[in-house]
């Protein structure tokens, strides 16, 4: 018989609320017939303690500090594959054999190019636009240059919207780069990997050579691997909200790059090198910024440590701590910066103060320092999340529409407004 919790409400009605156990020993009370049944429902700010849905996708504890991929640990994915493999994993559930990822790669690499007349978006906003603004925007676009794949509910359309999607998001993004410093676009060349791909359309101009660095792809490729999906948070609850109107993958896929750009989700890293420089500025007295950030009465806190699902170390964090130190130790000319992150990541691990409270660096920390020893410019860092996040988005979004208990989005709330009230003129007011 299955597992419930008994309810009683204030009038003496008792409800029966069913457990519901995931594959992980998760458990929740199903109080979808509350309403129906009892004439309320819960509030929950920030859905802290509400499941949306149930999903095959990523399993996250934040307790002991766990992260998988469709049962897969992140930590041996980010060892062992390709960026794409994992794109493949999420988005299909299984990974690739060597001819599925063979013929995943080379479809991918026939639709990197943008239309031309996509181009022209970009001399509509101003040099000094935000890439994300311009990301969220020529995505959203793409539903009005490719109304052949907009039903979610054919296959054939979502597999090649898909497809689109992956392969041109990295074009969309480098074009906005470009836009922002002057520089010719630089076209894709397909016979490179995905982040090569990348790094070449950023950092290539057409006047001289352009070789990209093997570490720098390897640390880029790992970042992607590491933000690729993170469960039901903000941007990826948003793609599923705005998907379950029937809005099209582009349009959820541009509400979601929407969601991510705040500076308490995506912009974190761009946050955090932020404060580093702030630092630097101060004559990189990292001592004096811990104490304020110990000292209760100050608002000051420091970006990059701490998470508030992982109540341990973040296992994103503790894969790429590596390649940051191996990219900071290519640097000839050495950032200022670096020596501030470096002490400030000495105290978070050794200070009682930050040991007890389990404030330690998070994935914002050294993907920030990463992407900022790569060249990757400041306002950049959250667009590279959004490549990297891209399949997880696309994951949620297809699973949700497979899914036959799938309804419309639509929270309850509690209004504490004004009672009726009787209208008066406008001369008696």
């Amino acid at each position: 018989m299955a597992e419930v919790a008994k309810l009683k409400t204030p009038d003496g009605k008792e409800l029966d609320l069913p457990i519901v156990e995931g594959t992980e020993r998760e458990r929740a009370l199903d109080i979808s017939k509350l309403r129906s049944s009892a004439d309320l429902i819960t509030l929950d700010e920030g859905y802290v303690n509400t499941g949306s849905c149930t999903s095959a996708i990523t399993f996250l504890d934040g307790e002991k500090g766990i992260l998988r991929y469709r049962g897969y640990p992140i930590e041996q994915l980010a060892q062992q594959c390709h960026f794409m493999e994992v794109c493949y994993l999420l988005i299909y559930g299984e990974l690739p054999t060597h001819e599925q990822f063979e013929n995943f790669s080379r479809t991918l690499r026939r639709h990197t190019l943008l239309h031309e007349d996509m181009r022209l978006f970009y001399d509509g906003f101003p040099r000094d636009a935000h890439p994300m603004a311009i990301l969220g925007s020529v995505v959203g676009a793409m539903s009005t240059f490719y109304q052949d794949s907009l039903d979610p509910h054919d296959p054939d359309q979502v597999d090649i919207s898909i497809v689109r999607l992956l392969a041109k998001l990295p074009t969309i993004a480098a074009f906005a780069y470009k836009k922002s410093v002057g520089q010719p676009y630089v076209y894709p060349s397909n016979d490179l990997s995905y982040c090569a791909n990348f790094l070449r359309m950023m950092f290539a101009v057409p006047s001289e050579p352009y070789e990209v660095d093997p570490d720098f792809v390897s640390a880029l490729n790992l970042l992607l691997i590491v933000h690729a999906d993170h469960e039901q948070n903000c941007s990826t609850s948003t793609v599923r909200m705005v998907g379950s109107s029937l809005a099209n993958l582009f349009a959820s896929i541009s509400a979601g790059i929407s969601a991510l750009w705040g500076p308490l989700h995506g912009g974190a890293n761009e946050a955090c090198v932020q404060m580093l420089e702030q630092i630097r500025r101060d004559g990189s007295n990292v001592k004096k910024y811990v104490d304020m950030a110990k000292d209760k009465h100050n608002n000051f806190r420091l970006m990059g440590f701490g998470h508030r699902v992982y109540k341990n170390f973040d296992p994103r964090a503790k894969i790429i701590k590596a390649a940051c130190d191996k990219v900071l130790a290519k640097q000839k000319v050495r950032d200022p910066i670096f020596d501030v992150a470096v002490e400030l990541e000495r105290v978070a691990l050794s200070d009682p103060y930050f040991i007890e409270r389990k404030l330690y660096p998070n994935v914002d920390f050294y993907s920030g320092v990463i992407y900022r020893a790569i060249g990757i410019p400041l306002q950049m860092f959250t667009v590279l999340f959004a490549i990297g996040r891209l399949p997880g988005w696309i994951a949620h979004w297809v699973e949700m529409h497979a899914s036959p208990t799938t309804k419309i989005c639509r929270p309850r709330q509690i209004y504490i407004g004004p009672t009726e009230r009787p209208f008066l003129p406008m001369d008696k007011r």
